[in-house]
């Protein structure tokens, strides 16, 4: 069975990876979609972000990472996906990741998983990790050493600029 994880992963947080090696343990195959949301302010470019949870779950034989143009149904529909795995830390989440699930399901028939966050990321979220970096503040604890490291340059870049 093939499943999709999507989100815009900017940057990618430990609590993402949970999710997806969590997901990489229960479908035969897991692709890592990277997604525009157009209320978000991106940090890193969609080919960024996609070399980033490529590095970062490279430990993975059956997890894909690749970009998401389009309704996620016509994607999941094109490549065979079976079902939609979503993270969840709070009960907004829930709340959002619901709404999305029924349309989702209304539109294609396709059913999504939701995954409660491991408590100790559940605090986490991308927007927070680039604020925290943004003012100086360590993020080594919360996201990979390679994304530490973009995120740093990205960070000088926009100081330097």
């Amino acid at each position: 069975m093939r499943a999709i994880c999507p989100g815009s992963f900017d940057p990618v947080t430990h609590g993402h990876l949970d999710i997806i090696e969590r997901a990489a343990h229960l479908f035969d195959e897991v692709l890592v979609a990277v997604g525009r949301n157009s209320a978000k302010n991106y940090l890193f470019t969609p080919d960024e972000r996609v070399a980033m949870l490529a590095e970062a779950t490279s430990h993975l034989d059956n997890v894909e990472v690749d970009l998401l143009g389009g309704l996620l149904v016509d994607y999941c529909r094109e490549r065979d996906i079976d079902v939609i795995v979503k993270g969840l830390r709070f009960a907004s989440d829930f709340e959002f990741e619901l709404q999305m699930a029924q349309m989702n399901h209304a539109l294609s028939g396709i059913e999504t998983i939701m995954l409660p966050t491991a408590a100790q990321w559940a605090h986490l979220s991308s927007t927070m990790i680039r604020e925290v970096a943004k003012l100086g503040g360590d993020i080594s604890g919360f996201v990979t050493p390679g994304v530490a490291a973009r995120i740093a340059a990205k960070v000088a870049d926009a100081d330097a600029g």
